[in-house]
């Protein structure tokens, strides 16, 4: 479903997390851009996380994390981050720390920026604003953010440089070098919240704009040719010959079979005749 989002638009693929729809969490994954892996506070890293963990990382899909549920008895934001490292072997970049927990909880604090967003009144999709950062938690966030800047300045030699000659590098330059190493799959930004409420949901979908890829990040794609079985490259642009995935069918009652496609290269518009690699057969668009 698509998600406007200031002058952008999001494209959701949201799949359920049950074992028993595997098959369809990789049939999805394939055809991503990005993704944002949604874990309890409380719960922290299941099982199939895990699973569908490693599917994202046989597909290279880069990811931000969201730790949902904060408010709930028993979160634990830290030991959640400490068993994404632990059980999903990955480099987890703290951005939004929680303020308080469980019945506390009630915003977070953009490491970044230095910025505290607390959000008033405890109803849906309630308004939040920006206030100072809490004097207790200036020791935390101040820990917190030395860590986030080296683990950022780490992926780019240039940053680096400055951090260790003792210059701290500015918000935009290392926004653009935690963009590089998101979509390089060498960090993945963790965000704090409580989705039911709408809290801390608002920087996670800046964050999915800010550091996750656009599909014209891709210049192009590898495939193999069905008729010769060679190697083939396609931009991704509209001038190109099309190629595309169909990755999930549905059966609604008023339209009846709709195919949801992936486009890669080129265009794809009823009437049009294409080669179906699957049944090694051409099919007419509807």
């Amino acid at each position: 479903s698509p998600v406007p989002l200031d002058s952008y638009r999001i494209n959701l693929i949201d799949t359920p997390g049950h074992v028993d729809f595997t098959a369809e969490v990789e049939r999805s994954l394939r055809v991503l851009d990005g993704a944002v892996t949604v874990l309890d506070a409380e719960e922290t890293v299941q099982s199939q996380t895990e699973t569908v963990w490693r599917q994202a990382d046989k597909y290279k899909v880069p990811r931000i994390i969201f730790v949902n549920k904060n408010d709930k008895l028993g979160a634990n934001f830290e030991g959640t981050v400490k068993a994404i490292i632990e059980r999903l072997g990955a480099n987890p970049a703290v951005m939004a720390y929680p303020i308080g927990a469980e019945q506390s909880f009630r915003g977070v604090v953009l490491l970044l920026e230095k910025k505290a967003l607390v959000w008033l009144g405890d109803e849906t999709g309630a308004k939040y604003e920006e206030q100072e950062i809490p004097a207790e938690m200036k020791e935390v966030v101040e820990k917190w953010r030395a860590k986030l800047l080296e683990q950022i300045c780490e992926t780019d030699d240039e940053l680096l440089e400055k951090f260790l000659a003792g210059m701290e590098p500015t918000v935009p330059e290392l926004k653009v070098a935690m963009r590089r190493a998101v979509i390089a799959c060498k960090l993945v930004p963790v965000f704090a919240g409580a989705s039911l409420r709408n809290k801390g949901v608002q920087p996670v979908l800046d964050a999915v704009v800010e550091y996750l890829p656009s599909p014209v990040d891709v210049d192009h794609v590898k495939g193999t040719n069905p008729h010769t079985g060679s190697e083939e490259t396609r931009k991704t642009i509209n001038e190109e010959k099309f190629c595309g995935l169909a990755f999930k069918i549905q059966t609604d009652p008023h339209v009846g079979r709709l195919t949801y496609v992936r486009i890669y290269s080129g265009k794809l518009m009823a009437g049009q005749t294409v080669w179906n690699a699957s049944k090694s057969k051409e099919e007419r668009i509807s």
